[in-house]
């Protein structure tokens, strides 16, 4: 198939989690023997932190305005099997009227952002990269999140066929490494400042910091304010590009995962970072959120911190069962978790276009 993506970013990982998304999975298509064209509006701030430069078998469409692009792109749609639209598209809207008012055997929205998407609307607000009419356009919408916000897409934006289409870690890009001293710690955590994560890592990372002053404590991100309550034994790595996010989790003896608020609200919604953790056999300690059993089990194959204590004592664990739990992870994640078979799910959702409406199982 040839698959035409108007995504957010795919050449960028600086302050996103998109880009590292759509790199396993276009690897992934590359190798099933799929083609893709992926555009992006070359905006300043991902231009100067842009971390990929070329991918084999996918061809990156860099624009600066959309009239000056829209005759390439409809160029494109128009020799598609697959025309998508995701979620934070700089010219969602624009590229929503090109897609619906093609001939793409398949029509297709990906949200990965379902939770903020539907928390922004039921605010009142505007979401710049929603068609005004809603989902129903097209053939198919793909969630990042699954569970009950398969529904509200339904019953909220129109969607009339939907399915989700979790994330997923390339093994190839991310496995153990040798460990690196900068990221040296007992408890790391990855992933941009976000205010409504904030709370939950003052409880599971900062806390734990403040009790415990002899433990080194590492925190791998952007964006971070200069108000942020760093204790003498938090370090900070500004940006953490994606090809060292092995080291980054070789280097640790315990990694924190958090969710961001609309997201555990509504469940079944696990980070690229959860799996490229596990894929890199480091024991995590994740927040809780419903549906996160599906992916992990928790105790075996994961940890769960409700409170304080809850990252205390997983940091006071001995080292042979944060082994065991990180290799059984790290097994479930190379069975169930990877691009490959995430491209497998795309593929069958794909094929529910293909069938009548009624009988689309999502």
């Amino acid at each position: 198939m040839k698959l035409v993506v108007f995504g957010l970013t795919i050449t960028s990982s600086w302050g996103n989690g998109h880009a590292t998304i759509w790199r396993a999975l276009c690897r992934a298509l590359v190798r099933r023997g799929h083609r893709v064209v992926f555009f992006e509006r070359n905006v300043p701030y991902y231009a100067s932190a842009r971390d990929l430069t070329e991918m084999p078998g996918v061809e990156t469409a860099l624009y600066s305005d959309w009239d000056a692009v829209r005759a390439r792109a409809a160029r494109h749609v128009s020799e598609a099997d697959v025309a998508m639209v995701t979620s934070y598209c700089p010219d969602g809207i624009a590229a929503s009227d090109l897609v619906l008012s093609s001939a793409a055997p398949a029509r297709v929205f990906y949200d990965l952002d379902t939770p903020v998407t539907l928390d922004r609307l039921r605010a009142g607000e505007t979401v710049d990269y929603l068609p005004p009419s809603g989902l129903g356009g097209f053939d198919l919408v793909l969630s990042y999140t699954g569970g009950a916000a398969l529904e509200r897409l339904r019953t909220e934006l129109g969607a009339r066929r939907v399915a989700p289409l979790y994330g997923s870690v390339d093994p190839s890009s991310h496995y153990r490494v040798q460990a690196v001293d900068t990221y040296r710690a007992d408890l790391s955590y990855l992933g941009t400042y976000a205010a409504d994560r904030q709370q939950a890592l003052e409880m599971l990372f900062i806390e734990p910091a403040r009790r415990l002053p002899d433990r080194r404590f590492v925190i791998g991100g952007a964006q971070y304010p200069a108000e942020f309550p760093w204790t003498e034994n938090i370090f900070f790595v500004r940006h953490m590009p994606p090809p060292e996010h092995p080291a980054f989790f070789s280097s640790c003896r315990l990694t924190l995962n958090l969710t961001r608020r609309a997201m555990a609200e509504m469940g079944y919604c696990p980070s690229g970072r959860l799996f490229e953790a596990a894929a890199c056999g480091t024991p995590i300690l994740s927040d809780w959120w419903e549906g996160l059993d599906l992916f992990y089990e928790p105790g075996r194959e994961i940890l769960i911190g409700r409170a304080t204590e809850d990252a205390v004592t997983a940091l006071g664990m001995e080292e042979r069962e944060l082994r065991r739990i990180a290799e059984a992870a790290r097994q479930r994640t190379l069975d169930e978790h990877t691009a490959d078979r995430r491209v497998l799910d795309l593929e069958a959702a794909l094929g529910l276009v293909s069938s009548p409406v009624a009988d689309a199982e999502a």
